[in-house]
């Protein structure tokens, strides 16, 4: 039997051993599970709730205040991509023995302070510490956007001669971990300021405000975050779900300072890395302007990076392009985690 591979479930999994198991059908439910989908709506009196449940992801060696920003975007960055209001926060805290409750406090101020700019509420929870959990994963999380159904963006909206806009680019996510992570490992092998610009990456690690930027200004059809496999692997998936294909020019697509040097240093291939972040979105080629001008108003980087086409699967520079599958960020992260310990002792 081959070693179980870490990261998300690829869809062979999914298909087999999730999907068929869903509990009661309801008709209240719009949106079940899919592989590659970021949230499930469910109808409740006339509105739109679009749900996603996530790991509460900490790591430790970025501070924990930073720690704690990066791990509550990455909850409500599910839900933002449904185009409605994040509004619901349910939290489920296993921590590790040796977390202090100073650094806990530090994790819930900065949740307390990111929920109220959202204008979300953290309706219920748990918290407790328990031998055998460890960092990063330290629970578990369910968020919640409400709003009106015609304002829901749906995963499959994407239409044929749509347009598609990708913003920050590839390997957001990789490269501002693996840098904030193992920065002593780059000293020395990558020039100074590359480090330093690959560790800036940090805070481009949310999708939420240009989520909502570009579904309030113009006739967005499909948004999905560029997670696991990266900005192939995001592309992949919404033409997938919306049985269309992608044609994408990689040269229009932005690729932010420090990314290059840092997947370099770390051996991997920033299309298909982890890009948490990164927001890929289908737009009605009248309103593709609008939503441009209104991200670059915000200071949000982003660029129309090709079309949808009839057909199916992803097209990047006249060649096809199948899913990733296994996102090559998780090896990375263990290999350096290795070196970082045998460099430790």
């Amino acid at each position: 039997m081959s070693e179980p591979e870490l990261g998300k479930a690829d869809r062979e999994f999914f298909d087999e051993y999730i999907y068929p198991r869903l509990g009661a059908d309801r008709d209240d439910v719009r949106l079940q599970p899919q592989h590659g989908v970021d949230f499930g709506v469910a109808d409740v009196g006339g509105q739109a709730l679009a749900m996603a449940t996530d790991p509460v992801f900490i790591v430790p060696a970025a501070g924990f205040e930073r720690a704690a920003w990066f791990a509550f975007h990455i909850l409500f960055s599910d839900v933002a991509v449904s185009g409605l209001d994040p509004a619901y926060l349910s939290v489920d805290f296993n921590l590790p023995p040796e977390i202090t409750d100073e650094q806990f406090e530090t994790v819930w101020e900065t949740f307390d302070q990111e929920a109220a700019e959202l204008g979300a509420s953290i309706v219920t929870g748990h918290t407790g510490r328990y031998a055998g959990c460890n960092y990063p994963m330290v629970g578990g999380a369910t968020t919640v956007a409400t709003g009106d159904f015609d304002d829901l963006v749906t995963p499959d909206g994407a239409r044929p001669g749509d347009r598609v806009i990708v913003t920050k680019g590839p390997a957001i996510e990789a490269t501002g971990l693996l840098s904030v992570h193992f920065d002593s490992l780059m000293d020395g092998e990558v020039p100074a300021d590359e480090i330093q610009a690959a560790k800036d990456r940090f805070y481009d690690m949310s999708p939420i405000q240009e989520a909502m930027v570009a579904s309030a200004a113009g006739p967005v059809t499909a948004m999905h975050d560029a997670t696991e496999g990266g900005v192939y692997g995001g592309l992949f998936e919404m033409a997938r779900s919306a049985d269309v294909g992608f044609e994408i020019e990689r040269d229009r697509i932005p690729v932010q300072p420090g990314v290059e040097a840092a997947c370099d240093f770390f051996d991997i291939d920033p299309w298909i890395s982890i890009s948490e972040g990164t927001l890929l979105a289908t737009v009605d080629p009248d309103g593709a302007s609008d939503v441009l001008s209104a991200l670059k108003s915000e200071g949000i980087p982003a660029a129309d990076a090709g079309r949808v086409v009839e057909g199916s699967g992803l097209t990047v520079d006249g060649q096809a392009v199948d899913h990733p599958g296994k996102d090559p960020y998780w090896a990375a992260f263990e290999e350096y985690m290795g070196k970082l310990q045998a460099q430790d002792d």
